[in-house]
């Protein structure tokens, strides 16, 4: 029977793909090297023969895709800086070519928060913003159950608000984004800036130093790192209080590696929101972690995106 989705989550490193039912069970599923691929008409080439290797080939009836960059109304991967393939890649058109059904593509932030809303805690919300906290911050902001759009498909960039003026450069070529401050990348930057007036912190014993490092010795009552987590923390919950103010959201869901430290960071950042929320919001929004896990939820998020068209028809 024909009701499966082909999910694809496409990253800079590694390329995951899965065979995933309407219900969000993943039947199965496999991952390449993007670098492997010398062009996006190999890699989807290549999928092509490796799905016709399998039973589920058949089963298909249609592919979503979140990508970086990833351009919903086009279609297209759009000059994404991490990618080996450069441009702009007509990735949805690719697809429908060789596998002669339909493909829908949005960017990884917008995917992650379609996959929580119907799949995760975003089904007990009509209002939300899933914040992504990997090596940059994405978010994907719910609006009476519709993913917010705008004009190019770019809403929702809310990692490259600007929330410090003159602030850590980043790679989108502004200076102050939250991005550098409020993820993986910013953890580590704090690290370097504080990391002077604590010689004697126990992180500076690690040979190799990560944000997990940094989150796990804060547990244990390490000064630095607890300096770190307040800071990130401090910055991310007053710019949440600031992004309330447009979206008026039920929830801010958070998800990413960060997030697995456990309720404290949580608790911080609600409090930092809480503290610079307008009055009239306050005791109103909830924050949460995701209840999908990181290594099915690109998976899922990409199934939704296609799913997600296929209910409004």
């Amino acid at each position: 029977m024909m009701d499966n989705i082909l999910g694809i989550d496409i990253g800079g490193t590694n390329i995951k793909f899965g065979i995933i039912p309407p219900n969000g069970e993943i039947i199965y599923q496999d991952s390449f090297k993007t670098a492997s691929f010398s062009s996006p008409d190999d890699f989807v080439n290549t999928l092509y023969l490796h799905l016709q290797k399998t039973e589920y080939l058949p089963t298909i009836k249609g592919i979503g895709i979140g990508a970086p960059n990833g351009n919903f109304y086009h279609g297209s991967i759009d000059f994404a800086p991490n990618m080996p393939w450069k441009g702009v890649i007509p990735l949805c058109k690719l697809f429908e070519a060789k596998f002669k059904i339909k493909a829908v593509l949005s960017n990884d932030a917008n995917a992650a928060a379609i996959g929580e809303k119907i799949f995760g805690a975003g089904k007990n919300f009509k209002n939300f913003v899933l914040i992504t906290l990997g090596t940059g911050l994405g978010s994907g902001v719910i609006i009476n159950n519709e993913l917010l759009l705008g004009t190019n498909g770019y809403a929702g960039e809310y990692g490259h608000i600007r929330v410090v003026k003159d602030g850590r450069p980043c790679k989108c070529g502004r200076l102050g984004c939250l991005e550098t401050y409020a993820s993986a990348t910013g953890v580590m930057k704090s690290y370097e800036e504080f990391k002077v007036d604590y010689p004697n912190s126990s992180i500076l014993r690690y040979e190799s130093v990560n944000s997990k490092v940094i989150f796990d010795e804060a547990k244990k009552g390490d000064t630095l790192a607890n300096k770190i987590v307040d800071f990130t923390a401090e910055i991310l919950g007053s710019s949440l209080a600031d992004f309330a103010c447009f979206s008026d959201p039920q929830a801010f869901i958070l998800f990413g590696g960060i997030t697995h430290s456990g309720d404290d960071f949580i608790h911080k950042v609600k409090n930092y929101m809480e503290k610079n929320l307008l009055n009239i919001l306050k005791d109103k929004i909830v924050v949460r972690r995701t209840e999908l896990e990181d290594d099915v939820s690109p998976l899922l998020g990409a199934a939704a995106v296609f799913l997600s068209t296929e209910n409004k028809n």
